[in-house]
């Protein structure tokens, strides 16, 4: 039995590691709470961010927004929605996903998926 407990005083924002040059920060909490069968990140977007359209292979994923406004660009039809604190997204393995803070404010977002797979495909290397 075990537990972790970030407060916003312990919570440290970065670049993603496998993306260090990038304006987009996040907290790896994979790397402070020992995760086994499960993935979670805090995402900090700045005003303009934008992430790569991708989709994940077997990872279903559940998207909420704490703080600001993204745009999510969802599906194969690329359908757009505009979502506020508060706002929840359920995905389904292989849905394709862009994100976007389009506003001048930056946004915080939490995603969590299952299984703890890292196989995605990127369909945009923006």
């Amino acid at each position: 039995m075990g537990f972790t407990v970030l407060t916003p005083d312990n919570q440290s924002f970065a670049p993603p590691s496998w993306r260090p040059d990038d304006e987009r920060q996040i907290v790896e909490i994979p790397l402070v709470a020992n995760l086994e069968h499960s993935r979670c990140h805090l995402w900090r977007y700045p005003a303009g961010a934008r992430g790569r359209r991708h989709f994940q292979t077997v990872q279903e994923e559940v998207f909420v927004v704490v703080e600001g406004e993204i745009v999510m660009t969802l599906g194969d039809e690329m359908e757009e929605h505009t979502l506020s604190a508060s706002s929840i997204v359920v995905l389904e393995p292989q849905t394709p996903i862009l994100i976007r803070n389009q506003t001048d404010q930056p946004a915080l977002f939490f995603a969590y998926g299952a299984p703890a797979d890292r196989g995605a495909e990127i369909l945009d290397e923006s």
